[in-house]
C-alpha cells in the first residue's frame, strides 16, 4: 500500500530537497523560488542540532546523510545543501553515496565573487568549521592563483539570526568587531553562511566600499541549469504553494524567523525526528 502511494506521487510531479542547519537555507530556498516557481520543495531545517559549524565533520557528514536519507524518502529528485559548512565538509561523500543530483553552495559564492573583484582581493565570512575547512580558499585559489583571501569565521552571527536580531546597535558592534580588519584590504566579500544575507544590509551600511557576495541568487541558477540538462523539470507544482516545511525541533520559532527570512507567513512546518 505505501509503496504504490509513493510511486504515484513520483510519477505525478518532481520536487526539490533543500537542507540547512536551521533557517539560514530559507535564503536559498527564496532564490530558487524565483527561477522555479512551479516546482515542488521540501526544506529541512535541522533545528535541533544547529549551529553546525561548531562540530566536528564526523557529525556534519552524519547529519546530512540522515537528512539526505528522510529527503530520499519524500521522493525528491534533487538535493540542494543549502549550509556552507555541510557543503564544505559533506558534499563529496553525499554524492559518492547517492544517485540523485546534489549541490551546494560553495561553487556559487566562488564564481562570483571572482567575476565582482577588481583588487583581486576577496574576503570570506563563516563558521568556524567552513573557515577552518579552507573550502572557499581552495576552490578561489585553484581558479585564480594570484587572488589574496582572508578568511574570518565569524561565530556569533548566527545565534544572533536565529534570535530574530539583524539590526540595530548590538548588530552593528558584533559586524563591526569581526570585519573592521577588511575594511583596508578586500573589495568583495562573500557571506560563507546561508543565515548571513540578513546581516547584508547592515554589512553595506558599514562598509560601502566592499562588494556583498551572497552565493543564493547563483546556486538557484546552477540548480535550474541542472534540472534542465538532466530533463527533471516538471513545472507542474501550484506556484506559491508547494513548499513543505520540516524541522528537528522548534516549530513555532521556526515560523516567526522563517517570516522574516521570506517576507511572508510560514502557516505549517512539521515537526520530525531523525
Amino acid at each position: 500500500m505505501t509503496i504504490g502511494v509513493i510511486i504515484e506521487k513520483k510519477e505525478k510531479s518532481m520536487s526539490i530537497g533543500i537542507f540547512d542547519s536551521g533557517v539560514g537555507g530559507l535564503t536559498v530556498l527564496k532564490e530558487i523560488r524565483k527561477v522555479l516557481p512551479n516546482e515542488k520543495i521540501y526544506y529541512l531545517g535541522d533545528t535541533a542540532r544547529v549551529p553546525y559549524g561548531e562540530k566536528t565533520k564526523e557529525l556534519i557528514v552524519r547529519y546530512s546523510k540522515q537528512i539526505t536519507e528522510f529527503l530520499l524518502e519524500q521522493n525528491v529528485d534533487a538535493i540542494v545543501v543549502a549550509c556552507n559548512t555541510a557543503t564544505s565538509l559533506a558534499l563529496e561523500e553525499l554524492k559518492e553515496t547517492f544517485r540523485v543530483p546534489i549541490i551546494g553552495v560553495v561553487d556559487a559564492g566562488v564564481k562570483t565573487a571572482l567575476y565582482t573583484t577588481k583588487n583581486n582581493k576577496i574576503g570570506v565570512i563563516g563558521t568556524k568549521a567552513t573557515i577552518n575547512s579552507r573550502k572557499y580558499e581552495t576552490e578561489i585559489k585553484n581558479k585564480n592563483s594570484k587572488i589574496e583571501v582572508y578568511s574570518k569565521s565569524c561565530p556569533l552571527f548566527v545565534p544572533v539570526i536565529e534570535e530574530g536580531i539583524t539590526k540595530g546597535e548590538i548588530v552593528d558592534l558584533v559586524v563591526k568587531m569581526y570585519l573592521d580588519e577588511f575594511k583596508e584590504k578586500i573589495d568583495s566579500l562573500i557571506l560563507g553562511c546561508t543565515h548571513y544575507p540578513l546581516l547584508k544590509e547592515t554589512i553595506k551600511n558599514l562598509y560601502p566600499n566592499i562588494e556583498i557576495v551572497d552565493p543564493a541568487k547563483e546556486t538557484a541558477e546552477d540548480l535550474k541549469k541542472i534540472l534542465t540538462d538532466n530533463n527533471l523539470m516538471k513545472n507542474d507544482g501550484e506556484k506559491g504553494k508547494e513548499v513543505r516545511y520540516y524541522v528537528t525541533d522548534g516549530q513555532e520559532k521556526f515560523k516567526e524567523i522563517g517570516t522574516m527570512f521570506l517576507d511572508e507567513n510560514i502557516d505549517y512546518v512539521e515537526l520530525i525526528k531523525l
